[in-house]
């Protein structure tokens, strides 16, 4: 796989945009009349940035990722991806998700789970730039595990083929929504540092879903808080430590100003 240069810091407000959040409410219809799940969240999202979502269970962190995958529909606003609408991008395949859970195959080998966009929708035709998924293996570290089947592969293992099969149409954009939540902490932080790596290697724009305050402030460029009932822009943090990071950026003063600032508006949403 060709790598890119590393991705610079976030550079102000001239950056191309990539999402663009403009007042955008979604409400659900319930048995007891609609809920407002997100109202009036308006956020741009940086070409090539990592900007992760933080907030309290039930603030839509999630509903905001999959409103931008055309996944949920909007009761008001608008949002575009690369400049295009939801549906155009989708249809795309500008954006991929990862969710929480790997949803491998269980019958397909690691590669040949990596290879299932290609073989859905068509689109193997028209890629042109694609990596190979033996290149795709290599970068999430699983070069020698081609073979291996899902119940071979720990839950670490698991998602990195499932990241690997996001990257294989070369998407701009990459929702991940809490990918790292179900893992050991030792699992969680090593993949937190293998994605700002694959990060640095592709300048995909990343979105990442958290429900904690270290891995939010590690790999974010920015953090976008969310306050709940009903989910609405807290504050857009911009995490000003220095690139590429290491574990190690845990320990120092900075880091902990940027969480303890972090925990302060999770306390007041």
């Amino acid at each position: 796989m060709s790598a890119t240069q590393a991705v610079e810091p976030l550079q102000g407000a001239t950056a191309e945009v990539a999402v663009s959040v403009r007042d955008l409410t979604v409400r659900f219809a319930g048995d007891a009349g609609d809920v407002t799940a997100l109202q009036n969240i308006t956020v741009d999202i940086p070409a090539g940035g990592l900007v992760t979502m933080l907030g309290p269970s039930g603030c839509g962190k999630s509903t905001l990722l999959r409103a931008i995958a055309d996944l949920v529909e909007v009761s008001g606003g608008e949002i575009s991806v690369l400049g295009k609408s939801t549906g155009e991008a989708r249809r795309n395949r500008d954006f991929a998700f990862v969710f929480q859970d790997a949803t491998l195959l269980p019958w397909r080998s690691a590669i040949d789970n990596v290879r299932l966009p290609l073989e859905v929708g068509g689109k193997s035709a028209v890629i042109k730039a694609a990596d190979r998924p033996e290149d795709l293996l290599e970068l999430v570290g699983l070069a020698g595990r081609a073979q291996a089947l899902p119940h071979e592969l720990s839950g670490g293992m698991r998602q990195r083929v499932a990241i690997a099969r996001a990257l294989i149409c070369r998407p701009r954009v990459l929702l991940m929504d809490e990918p790292f939540g179900a893992l050991d902490e030792i699992t969680r932080d090593k993949l937190n540092e293998e994605l700002l790596r694959i990060w640095q290697e592709t300048g995909t724009t990343i979105i990442f879903v958290t429900h904690s305050v270290p891995e939010a402030a590690f790999l974010g460029q920015q953090v976008l808080v969310l306050a709940s009932h009903p989910g609405r822009v807290r504050e857009l943090v911009t995490v000003d430590l220095p690139q590429p990071r290491k574990l190690s950026v845990r320990d120092t003063v900075d880091f902990m100003r940027v969480a303890a600032h972090l925990r302060s508006l999770l306390e007041s949403c």
